[in-house]
């Protein structure tokens, strides 16, 4: 499953722990309590007649004793808000049963029996999108992780597989597609009601069950995998949606035939769908057979999608596929072991995705989000490892760190293995696992014997929460140069003392007079301390360290503004490149931030920033798709999560003037450029996307110095884009300044793209995101716009997300900010508990904000602790609390 991903900045950047105090009263689940689930599951069948209002459904379970688990009489199958119309057993009517609250407790006197169980469930009235809701129209599913108690009562756990055969009937002409996991064996007309038959053969847990059922076309296609075998390939949506399914088409495609050469995996039915949702809470599904999606990563053309809306697409789409073998071909044993199948696949698509378009950008990119989402949540009251020992709600488990720190933690498997072991250990873990729930260690133990590694104090990644720091420190004597190494993992909650961990990283040095690298070394720092010779070196070297970020570390070094500029001028690795530059960038702001960088200091802090910069618009060996990464400053969040205790007003002013300098400084080179780049013809290639990247951020520049000319310039680019790219870009510009080219454009974009309701999440976003200085009373007026609701997952995140991530604005000085998420929180629990808990975390960074701001967003935590809240939301204000 693909979480939803976090909105950008205004420049382009993106933004569970065991935790001490739990919940009001919500019982923890503990990895340690793990016990196999006394009965086997099979085979089910379900028979659903549908409707929006009321669908009835009938599902039948064979259960047999499970050998290898404690023996019991009674079978607890899982419910959520629905109640037994009928419970039979072996085809009798069966009283032998009780409610245990949400659960149907059924007591069998036999090792197998056939029960059916009969439930009425209401889809229009499902406001949580978890389990058979309905959404403008259509009935779909949503099961992962617990949804699926929703639908029907069964042993809701990753660890319990069956087949499932399902049937399903309605109204011809209100449901007039009928989809279900699998393939399709028999259809048929009765009347106005027509009905279909799917089996799935391959066994699956339930929170993979899907249906979806309403009036829906289909990009249909066909996919011949390496065995000979035909695909049939559909992707369906709303008749008018059809034209904008091209590129996803193609991204399955180019996904299946890369899933092959790279990783050996082939698909294995004869069929694979994919649906577009407007209503949804993730970003999508990965059901087997059946992947449901939000519209949001499905719909694309170049009239109203970004690049990035593009390469998003792409690489959803590819994560979703890839599931079917990371995730469903060998699944969970529980969900403690969430990251088994999501940090690996998110692996899987990072490297799908370096292999589509620049390898250097796609890392940079995975970076920035593991820094703007994982590093603060690693470093908060919400940590916790990849593999957590507790939690109270499922769905607050769905996290940065699970996703995007456990790809981290697999990819320094594939660093220390290289690609060809890596390759084996993958093969063998496959090999073992095909058709089980398997854990974390299954996949390390199989990477141990496949890959040829010791991963026993590696193992320490899968079970500390926190982000390590690595102090480098670089001694030169005679002609020699010296490298101390040391680590310090943080104390987290709940985990006071760490141990050292394995941290492989890739490193280099530099001669400063001739520029030559010496040989790339793979060094594996595993103890708190260690100390590595570089003989040769006549005069101090510059250190090029965590090359192509080897580890997701912090790097601390003792290393001179003139070594910064040098790498970021200098250094053949992309990643270390943009690294020097950001640390350049960051030192700066510091240092202004604290209130103590004299005139004199400033002045010359600007000027190596504006050396660096420079040498990136001057290199001609560039592509624009890297300059543009190192054109980027490191966002306000970031900044701030570099520091003890931040002040984001004083972080926010610091930056912007930073911009405003380079801009002045750079004017000449920022013309050139966005004018070299407007000359570029609109098309899909890398040298165009390059080109429509830098030439939007040479104009963010400019505004910052220049905002009149900018103004001008910004609104003849809106009004000549032919691509959503370069006119959302130009709007990203105008929502930041004070002028009338603003309002005339916002104007003109609704206008223009009104009842589209991904662009109007653009419309929404822009102007949470903006820099504007009255941009929270734009947010207020935009609640109460007649295109605002609170039902749509897509357009509450477009609106408070985007403005939660915001630093400039949700910082208000006067704590108007956090009382507007709180509120929203207070609003939305009742009707989407699992969206509203993912507002929480901004609020849990009080203790990071300086005093005065610390104390507002405490009192709002506090506010929402005194409510009555959802477990969801109720876990995480507690936990950000405690």
């Amino acid at each position: 499953m693909d979480i939803a991903r976090t909105p950008a900045t205004p420049d382009g950047n993106p933004e569970m722990a065991d935790a001490a105090v739990a919940p009001k009263d919500f019982v923890s689940i503990r990895r340690e309590d793990y016990m196999p689930f006394p009965w086997l599951v099979p085979q089910v069948a379900m028979d659903f007649a549908l409707g929006l209002d009321e669908t009835r459904v009938v599902t039948t379970l064979t259960v047999e004793r499970n050998p290898a688990a404690e023996a019991s009489k009674t079978i607890r199958l899982n419910g959520d808000e629905i109640v037994p119309v009928e419970v039979t057993v072996d085809g009798e009517g069966w009283s032998d049963w009780c409610m245990d609250g949400d659960d149907l407790l059924v007591t069998l006197p036999g090792a197998a029996h056939t029960i059916a169980v009969t439930t009425h469930i209401a889809p229009a009235a499902n406001t949580k999108l978890m389990g058979l809701y309905a959404s403008d129209g259509m009935l779909c599913t949503q099961c992962e992780a617990e949804g699926f108690r929703r639908i029907a009562f069964f042993p809701d756990r990753p660890d319990v597989l069956s087949t499932y055969r399902v049937r399903m009937s309605g109204d011809r002409e209100a449901f007039p597609v009928l989809l279900c996991n699998g393939n399709l064996e028999a259809e048929g007309e009765d009347g106005e009601a027509h009905w279909a038959e799917w089996h799935d053969p391959w066994p699956k847990p339930s929170y993979l069950f899907a249906l979806v059922a309403g009036q829906l076309v289909a990009n249909s296609d066909s996919f011949t995998t390496m065995g000979g075998r035909e695909v049939a390939l559909n992707i369906w949506v709303r008749d008018g949606d059809l034209p904008r399914t091209g590129h996803a088409m193609e991204s399955l495609k180019k996904s299946m035939k890369w899933d092959e050469e790279v990783f050996g995996r082939e698909y294995d039915l004869d069929l694979f769908n994919i649906v577009a949702v407007s209503d949804f809470n993730m970003g999508a599904m990965e059901n087997k057979g059946l992947n449901v999606f939000n519209t949001k990563y499905v719909l694309a053309d170049e009239e109203t999608a970004t690049d990035g809306d593009f390469d998003g697409i792409e690489a959803v789409i590819a994560h979703e596929y890839f599931h079917n073998w990371s995730g469903n071909r060998v699944t969970c044993r529980d969900w403690f072991q969430l990251s088994l199948k999501e940090g690996f696949t998110v692996l899987r698509d990072q490297l799908f995705s370096q292999d589509m378009g620049s390898a250097p950008v796609k890392r940079i990119e995975d970076v920035r989000i593991l820094r703007g989402v994982q590093f603060p949540e690693d470093s908060g009251p919400l940590a916790h490892p990849i593999r957590p020992d507790s939690y109270q709600e499922i769905s607050n488990f769905y996290t940065s760190t699970i996703y995007n720190k456990g790809a981290e933690v697999i990819r320094m498997m594939r660093t220390m293995a290289g690609p060809e072991r890596f390759r084996a250990g993958t093969d063998l873990y496959f090999e073992r696992h095909d058709g089980e729930a398997a854990t974390c260690e299954d996949f390390v133990r199989a990477m141990e014997d496949g890959a040829g590694l010791d991963l026993k104090q590696f193992r320490l990644w899968y079970a500390q929460a926190g982000t390590p720091k690595v102090t480098a420190r670089l001694e030169h004597s005679g002609d020699t140069a010296t490298l101390h190494l040391s680590q310090h993992v943080p104390a987290t909650p709940g985990q006071p003392d760490k141990k050292p961990m394995p941290i492989p990283l890739k490193l280099a040095l530099y001669d400063r007079d001739s520029r030559e690298r010496g040989a790339e070394q793979l060094v594996v720092l595993d103890g708190e301390e260690l100390t590595l010779g570089y003989p040769g070196f006549a005069t101090r070297p510059v250190l090029s360290i965590n090359r192509g970020f080897s580890a997701p570390i912090v790097v601390e070094r003792e290393v001179s503004s003139d070594e910064l500029v040098f790498l970021a001028t200098h250094d053949d690795d992309p990643f270390a490149r943009y690294e020097a530059l950001q640390e350049l960038v960051v030192r700066h702001l510091k240092a202004g931030a604290s209130g103590t960088l004299s005139a004199e200091a400033r002045q010359e802090g600007e000027l190596a920033v504006a050396d660096a910069m420079a040498a990136v618009l001057a290199d001609s060996d560039l592509d624009d798709l890297m300059r543009g990464e190192l054109l980027l400053l490191p966002s306000e969040t970031y900044v701030a999560e570099t520091m003890e205790r931040a002040d984001p007003a004083v972080i926010h002013a610091e930056r912007q003037g930073l911009r405003a300098s380079l801009a002045r400084a750079l004017e000449t080179e920022f013309l050139a450029l966005y004018e070299r780049a407007a000359a570029v013809p609109f098309a899909m290639s890398a040298e165009a996307k390059g080109a429509r990247k830098v030439k939007t951020q040479a104009l963010a520049y400019l505004a910052a110095a220049f905002p009149d000319r900018a103004a001008e310039m910004a609104f003849a680019q809106y009004a000549s884009a032919d691509n959503m790219t370069d006119r959302q870009g130009a709007l990203m510009v105008l929502t930041g300044l004070d002028v009338v080219e603003r309002t005339n454009a916002l104007i003109d974009f609704y206008n223009r793209y009104q009842g589209n309701a991904l662009v109007i999440d653009k419309w929404f976003a822009l102007q949470a995101s903006s820099m504007h200085p009255h941009c929270l009373e734009h947010v207020r007026a935009l609640a109460d716009h007649r295109d605002f609701t609170l039902k749509n997952p897509n357009r509450v995140r477009s609106l408070y997300m985007a403005f939660a991530a915001n630093p400039h604005a949700f910082h208000a000085a006067d704590g108007e900010g956090y009382r507007m998420i709180a509120d929203l929180i207070l609003a939305l629990d009742p009707i989407n508990p699992q969206t509203a808990s993912r507002f929480v975390p901004p609020l849990g960074r009080w203790r990071r904000i300086e005093p005065g701001r610390s104390a507002l967003m405490k009192a709002q935590l506090e506010r929402l602790a005194a409510a009555d809240l959802s477990r969801d939301t109720a876990e995480q204000v507690s936990r950000s609390l405690g």
